[in-house]
């Protein structure tokens, strides 16, 4: 009878000492001209990765070295150019990467300044922000409130989510409302939300941005209406139109007013006129009235001494 031993299987599972990943600089303030020589420890001939990260975040320099046999290294990354756009001043991240060592990295910031001072600068990165609102808005419409985050001068953050996690606005009622989930990215480090008010009243945004342990905040506030400016707008529009009927209404009062004065004016002349005609008229008949006096009386007197004569004549018959 024959039995079947079991037969054990031995498997040899490698085991790999991870040795400390170790990055260090000959400075940590570099002027223009300056070289940035790094150097370090990894295992022995092995490949590392070299990246170089700007202030924005950019990768402005990428290589792979491979370790001396005993697992030094030394590498110049670049000579510091003059400052431009693309390559401002600020703090660069150096960072090194290890295929052999399950993805084990190091990172270095050093700084790049316009001199290279003997007494030593303290490396930071600190996150700046900005926030805009209109100062104005009605109800029940959407008004946008833009951020914008910096270090160094420069556009940073592409992931609204982690860097604005705590953005909120404060309600005219005094409750707090949670925004962060409502932010987009237009552009790195420039983003945007959209809010509906629903109540009149001061409405005010509180932005906090938090990048690489810094933390900045920026507050902005907008006024809700009843209304919007366009509606107002559109009311003293109506105003004016209002304003400009009746105006040419009044000029036209104003015309006839002018033309009944014009009216008035010619009736006072011809009357004046005919005053003067009835006053020259009334000249003339007295005049006339004197020349008949002046005939009349004498034609009397010598009519009376007719008669008279006539009755002497007649007195003288009789006897």
């Amino acid at each position: 009878m024959r039995y079947a031993m079991p037969m054990m299987l031995l498997l040899a599972i490698p085991c790999a000492a991870y040795a400390d990943l170790d990055i260090a600089s000959t400075s940590r303030v570099y002027a223009s001209g300056q070289p940035l020589v790094v150097f370090g420890q990894a295992e022995p001939g092995e490949d590392i990765i070299i990246r170089m990260t700007g202030p924005d975040g950019t990768i402005t320099k990428f290589d792979q070295i491979t370790t001396n046999p005993d697992g030094s290294f030394q590498y110049t990354v670049l000579v510091w150019p003059e400052a431009t756009v693309s390559f401002p001043y600020g703090t660069y991240t150096i960072e090194i990467l290890s295929a052999e060592q399950g993805g084990l990295s190091r990172t270095l910031d050093v700084r790049f300044a316009q001199t290279a001072e003997l007494v030593e600068t303290p490396v930071s990165r600190t996150i700046n922000m900005l926030i805009f609102a209109p100062e104005t808005s009605a109800v029940n419409n959407t008004l946008r409130v833009f951020v914008q985050t910096t270090s160094d001068g420069l556009l940073v953050g592409n992931d609204p989510g982690q860097l604005l996690g705590t953005t909120h606005v404060h309600l005219p009622d005094g409750t707090v409302h949670d925004i962060s989930d409502s932010f987009n990215t237009l552009h790195q480090g420039l983003f945007y939300a959209d809010y509906v008010p629903r109540t009149e009243g001061t409405y005010v945004f509180h932005a906090v941005a938090f990048s690489q342990g810094t933390i900045s905040h920026g507050s902005a506030a907008t006024t809700v209406l009843s209304q919007d400016i366009g509606g107002i707008s559109d009311q003293i529009i109506l105003l004016n139109e209002v304003l400009a009927a009746t105006s040419a209404e009044l000029d036209g009062l104003k015309a006839e007013v002018a033309e009944f004065k014009d009216t008035l004016q010619q009736a006072s002349g011809n009357i004046n006129a005919s005053v003067g005609s009835m006053s020259a008229s009334v000249t003339n008949i007295e005049g006339a009235s004197s020349q008949l006096n002046s005939l009349f009386f004498p034609v009397m007197a010598i009519m009376g001494v007719l008669v008279a004569t006539q009755i002497a004549i007649l007195a003288r018959s009789r006897h």
